[in-house]
């Protein structure tokens, strides 16, 4: 098609169509426990802050995604019986997620199987090159943020910056 050498160009088409695959991938790799990509990211986070409770506000900052994805990828996992949520003591509108034991042995499994994902990945492509690749995914990741403020600008600082700082793009 025509729009071809566009797309072969495109940061935005190539990043969408890896995260589509990426995706994909994902829920091959946790078909076993029925689990997509955010499924298994609220898992291994959950694991590694354990015995302490976490709260959906801070998997939806953590992960640059909307409370709403968090609070169903929440409610998915609880009625699969790997988390509960109990009402934060200290705030009654918020509430707490803890892995059940069902949950922390499923979340080792999807620990190891990013564990090995990433292995591949660098194996792959390279350390050094999979760092500079990260690297670049992330400042253009701050152009987006800096191109629409107010627009899930918390994340701005903790994506990083060229030493010129980030240009914004207006369309």
């Amino acid at each position: 098609m025509r729009i071809d050498a566009f797309l072969h160009e495109s940061p935005m088409f190539a990043v969408n169509r890896a995260a589509r695959r990426f995706e994909s991938l994902a829920t091959q790799v946790f078909s076993g426990d029925n689990l997509n990509f955010l499924e298994g990211l609220v898992l291994a986070a959950m694991f590694f802050e354990s015995p302490l409770p976490v709260k959906p506000s801070q998997l939806a900052e953590t992960f640059g995604t909307t409370r709403g994805n968090i609070s169903h990828c929440v409610s998915s996992l609880e009625a699969k019986g790997l988390l509960q949520r109990k009402i934060d003591p200290e705030d009654a509108r918020a509430y707490q997620l803890t892995l059940r034991p069902q949950g922390k042995k499923c979340a080792v499994r999807v620990i190891g199987a990013f564990d090995k994902l990433q292995k591949a990945f660098e194996q792959e492509i390279g350390k050094t090159a999979l760092g500079a690749m990260l690297k670049n995914l992330r400042n253009l990741e701050a152009l987006c943020v800096v191109s629409h403020p107010g627009r899930n600008n918390k994340n701005a600082a903790r994506v990083g910056t060229r030493n010129s700082g980030p240009k914004s793009y207006r369309i």
